[in-house]
């Protein structure tokens, strides 16, 4: 038995080819899919962020209104790069989220991927240690953000307050209890899935990975999981982790589905570089009728490790049409696998 849910990277162009035209055509669209989502009979519905680019960006209002959309679906993001937030103001904002979605929040953070501009993040007010690199900052907020949604007081009262305050040192508010443990961080490396093990954070994995020995992406994401949950272990944690996974998955039903997604050329992993010296392994995608389906993911590893699958969709080609995919998946595929 698997979660099984959305993963949008929210584009959005005025192109005459585009079902979103502009921001708020994709924002509205995404509480659309995730009530669409819920309806069908889908886990999940998580949503990339992205700075300076027409994608989502600023995640907390679109999560607080699917929340007060929904009932029972889980909703997430993959990722929140940490380099651009504010963890204390984040805290409130999830806080205050997660209490609209009834405790329905997973939040994948990380420290996030090359984005549009160059160290976007000085432009948001941030500012690197002595020593620090921005991933190293990225990690320092999240160590921060961690820290705040375990609830404890910090701030010292005034003696005089406009109203009324609890005994002793006041943590942020609102308070979300149990967020902290569906915090997830989304790991490239078996490096930073160890770390993410250690701080008691549950793993995404994307369909990227910074290539550490060569094969596959799904032989080593298999690998980085194994290393993540020894880790866990290692460090004594009470509960049991979630590890999750995402890939792009489209069943073959119709001479429109073959149309979109009916060539090869997708069909291995690929190799590129993401900055000037970190190589990486890109997952491929799966295309074909349900039966070849079946057997092409029942050789995947990492899906097979992990409880979560995440499936990226093309969200400019509308609500219906991904309703559609999600539909055909958990109908023609998901039994067979036994995901469901």
């Amino acid at each position: 038995m698997k979660k099984i849910g959305f993963l949008s990277f929210g584009h959005w162009t005025p192109a005459p080819q585009s079902q979103t035209q502009s921001a708020a055509d994709v924002l509205l669209q995404s509480i659309d899919l995730a009530v669409e989502a819920e309806r069908l009979g889908m886990d999940g519905a998580y949503f990339r962020v992205h700075h300076f680019a027409r994608q989502l960006a600023s995640p907390f209002p679109l999560l607080a209104a699917v929340g007060a959309r929904t009932q029972k679906i889980e909703i997430g993001t993959a990722v929140i790069d940490m380099r651009y937030e504010n963890p204390h103001y984040m805290a409130e904002d999830a806080g205050a989220a997660d209490l609209i979605a009834r405790s329905r929040l997973q939040l994948g953070i990380s420290r996030g991927s090359p984005e549009q501009v160059i160290e976007g993040w000085r432009y948001f007010g941030h500012r690197l240690n002595e020593g620090e690199d921005d991933a190293a900052m990225g990690r320092r907020h999240a160590e921060v953000f961690l820290e705040l949604l375990g609830g404890k007081g910090f701030a010292k009262p005034n003696p005089r307050p406009m109203f009324a305050n609890p005994p002793g040192l006041l943590r942020l508010e609102p308070f979300s209890a149990g967020l902290r443990d569906r915090i997830w961080w989304g790991s490239a490396t078996n490096a930073t899935a160890v770390w993410a093990a250690k701080h008691g954070m549950n793993l995404q994995s994307s369909t990227l990975k910074f290539d550490e020995s060569g094969e596959p992406l799904h032989v080593q994401q298999a690998a980085q999981i194994r290393a993540f949950r020894t880790a866990w272990a290692e460090a004594g944690h009470t509960r049991a982790p979630r590890v999750s996974v995402s890939r792009s998955i489209f069943p073959i039903m119709n001479d429109l589905d073959r149309a979109y997604f009916g060539g090869d050329e997708e069909q291995t992993d690929k190799i590129g570089f993401i900055d000037s010296t970190a190589r990486a392994v890109f997952g491929r995608s799966y295309a074909a009728e349900p039966d070849v389906l079946i057997e092409q993911l029942r050789k995947d590893e990492a899906i097979a490790a992990a409880d979560t699958v995440l499936l990226t969709i093309p969200n400019q080609l509308g609500v219906a049409y991904n309703a559609h995919v999600m539909e055909a998946i958990l109908a023609t595929v998901a039994p067979g696998l036994g995901w469901r």
